[in-house]
């Protein structure tokens, strides 16, 4: 049985919870579930046909080549022509305009056949039409050669190139070659292009309406499949009729054609069961191997968004015919291997790509790739302590990926075939790769929301240049030198017993820091002075020890630390008591009773394998301080004395450790100690002569 399953009771309230989960789960996926009728089948032109003859059961249209399609679009756009609304005033008030300014100021210096002349010009100028500049542009973009103009009821077609733009309208009057006895110089002065609009304006509504009609009018099918008709036997080459005579009852059955009742009702049964089995398994594994994660609300909730997450987009996307390979589904197993465990990990993935797979079109290849590619990223992700570590997985998992999917192309003769290997489908496995490195940032947000702690951000707080730590060490340097001596054991014990030794040692950096308030009443800080505490009483000593543990959990609130941390720093003495005091007060006073809380410490009691472990190091650690020889039974003794004491005061009943984990951590506890503080040669001095 797995160290972290104790099985706990569970109410009816939580399997009513349980229950909920699960079956909002299976209806959300239901629900985005692809519908219609299967038909997966690997073909393609100049490649044999493997499987089982296929008759058509029911007639179906028979669609049109690509190639048809758009020769017969490209000729539906080409007699497209836009829909301008041509302004009948503009023409007249800017010809008004241009008379009244020449009869007020212009007729003392200007001819009055300029007069007539501009005039001409700018009537023949509107009657044309007048363009924006930016439409003109577009529409020999689109090699449009001609638009309808609209007046009122009536239409009609003019040519591109008859029409006109405000620059080539002005350029059309000023310097018409046709007209040598007007003068540009004079024209200039006559200021035409103020009087120059456009007068044509696109009717989107009806050139939409228009263009939409047109491409409806094309017929994506030419002709039929016979019911009773053979498409296809095993042995035959496809050929281009065959291939889209298979396209074709593809895209019938997914259409959901000539579905009965019947059939809707047995697609929806098996989704619901499909769905059911592999969330049903799931919750299995949970409830057999990790118990303790259903307890977290915050686990839950992690995972049952991991697994819906994937599954939807893919549902999503593949409706819209973009392919599933593109979706970064190792992002899954990561995630949960930095924050839960390999094992987690694997299995959600498992159910994740199951789920994913029954909307794809060759489900067998994209699982077996998919899982090949989550093994992969668990393999090389260890303990994403450093970026490099998630560029290395990354590079790993896209290699296999396309290694896998190279595998199927050779075992389906892909290079001997017409069609060849699909290269778009290698370009998605790289995008996959880039997606997935990106996803390094989403580890933060994730920490935040879900209030997990990645060993990223447990690396860096376990740099000592921290304010915190900085503070620990100029302010209690005593108690700075005891905890990194507590990490380094602790650290050393977690790696023996396959505990997070990362997360014990930067919990041991930090379990202590409320000691640097008052940090001359803690022994390991005094220097030889008069020792504070004489001038106390013993309830008030232990008072104020048992004060760091409260004082650590402000500081680590004031300086944000993760509730991971903080659970080091209220657990590391768990409910024991501060025995040296207890011990005088008693003897002090051995006729009076004892509040024995005013000597304990307010707990609770360490309820995980690291803070257990922790708990143990803290108090050898510090006991070993006082011994005044170190040696090998002098140790033993000491460190057993003070577990065995922590066992039997029931320190570690709510902690998944053994007895076995536990006489592990004595033996390493000692072989530390004794390298720690091993005997040094004395260094011979020189003789003098």
């Amino acid at each position: 049985m797995s160290r972290f399953n104790h099985h706990r009771e569970i109410t009816t309230s939580g399997y009513v919870y349980r229950a909920l989960v699960a079956i909002a789960g299976i209806a959300l996926l239901v629900f985005f579930m692809p519908r219609g009728s299967k038909t997966h089948y690997d073909f393609s032109i100049g490649k044999p046909w493997y499987d089982s003859p296929i008759i058509a059961k029911e007639t179906f249209p028979l669609l049109k080549s690509d190639s048809l399609l758009r020769a017969e679009r490209q000729q539906a756009q080409a007699s497209y022509k836009p829909i301008y609304e041509m302004s009948a005033d503009m023409g007249r008030e800017q010809m008004k305009k241009f008379v009244s300014r020449y009869n007020t100021t212009l007729s003392s210096s200007i001819p009055f056949y300029y007069r007539l002349y501009v005039t001409d010009k700018l009537k023949e100028v509107y009657d044309a039409g007048i363009l924006p500049a930016e439409d003109y542009d577009r529409l020999k973009l689109q090699n449009c050669k001609a638009i309808t103009i609209s007046t009122g009821n009536e239409g009609h077609t003019q040519a591109l190139g008859e029409l006109f733009t405000p620059k080539t309208a002005y350029e059309h009057i000023v310097y018409d070659k046709d007209s040598l006895r007007y003068r540009p110089s004079v024209l200039q002065r006559c200021d035409i292009s103020n009087y120059i609009r456009t007068n044509l304006t696109y009717d989107k509504l009806r050139s939409e309406s228009l263009l939409e009609s047109l491409q409806k009018s094309i017929s994506l099918y030419r002709g039929e499949v016979q019911a009773g008709q053979e498409i296809v036997h095993r042995g035959q080459i496809v050929d281009e009729q065959t291939y889209l005579a298979l396209r074709s009852m593809e895209t019938f059955y997914k259409n959901g054609q000539k579905q009965s009742k019947a059939e809707r009702l047995s697609l929806a049964i098996g989704q619901v069961l499909y769905a059911s089995i592999i969330v049903l398994c799931l919750l299995v594994f949970f409830n057999q191997f990790r118990s303790d994660y259903l307890q977290q609300v915050r686990t839950v909730l992690l995972v049952v968004l991991m697994i819906l997450f994937f599954p939807l987009l893919t549902y999503t996307l593949v409706k819209h015919g973009i392919s599933a390979y593109i979706v970064p589904y190792c992002i899954l197993p990561i995630f949960l291997r930095v924050f839960l465990d390999s094992r987690t990990a694997f299995i959600t993935h498992v159910c994740s790509i199951l789920l994913s797979a029954i909307a794809v079109s060759y489900p067998f290849e994209f699982t077996v790739t998919q899982l090949v590619a989550g093994l992969v990223a668990i393999y090389s992700m260890k303990l994403l302590s450093q970026r490099s570590e998630l560029f290395r997985a990354v590079i790993f998992v896209t290699l296999a990926s396309m290694i896998c999917h190279l595998c199927f192309d050779l075992i389906n003769m892909a290079f001997f075939s017409t069609e060849g290997i699909t290269p778009m489908l290698y370009l998605y496995i790289l995008v996959n790769g880039v997606i997935l490195l990106i996803s390094y940032t989403l580890l933060i947000p994730f920490e935040r929301i879900f209030r997990f702690t990645s060993n990223v951000t447990l690396v860096e707080l376990s740099n000592t240049n921290n304010e915190i730590l900085r503070r620990l060490s100029e302010e209690a340097p005593g108690t700075f030198q005891h905890s990194m001596q507590v990490a380094n054991l602790a650290a050393e014990v977690a790696n023996k017993l396959g505990a997070k030794s990362q997360l014990v040692r930067t919990g041991a950096l930090y379990h202590d820091i409320g000691k640097i308030e008052d940090a001359v009443f803690y022994t390991e800080n005094q220097s030889g002075t008069q020792n504070p505490h004489d001038n106390l009483t013993y309830v008030h000593s232990a008072q104020l020890i048992i004060g760091h543990v409260q004082k650590g959990l402000a500081l680590a609130e004031k300086y944000k630390l993760p509730p991971v941390i903080r659970e080091f720093i209220s657990t590391h003495h768990g409910t024991s008591k501060t025995k040296y005091f207890y011990v005088s007060y008693k003897n002090a006073h051995p006729d009076e009773p004892i509040d024995e809380q005013l000597f304990s410490y307010p707990g609770p009691n360490p309820s995980t394998l690291e803070q257990a472990i922790l708990m143990m190091a803290d108090s050898v650690e510090a006991a070993s301080r006082s011994l005044k020889e170190y040696t090998e039974e002098s140790v033993s003794e000491l460190v057993g004395r003070i577990i065995d004491s922590q066992v039997a005061e029931g320190y570690f009943n709510h902690c998944p450790i053994t007895f076995e984990d536990i006489s592990t951590a004595k033996q390493v506890f000692c072989d530390k100690l004794m390298t720690i503080y091993h005997t040094r040669i004395s260094y011979p001095e020189l003789k003098k002569e």
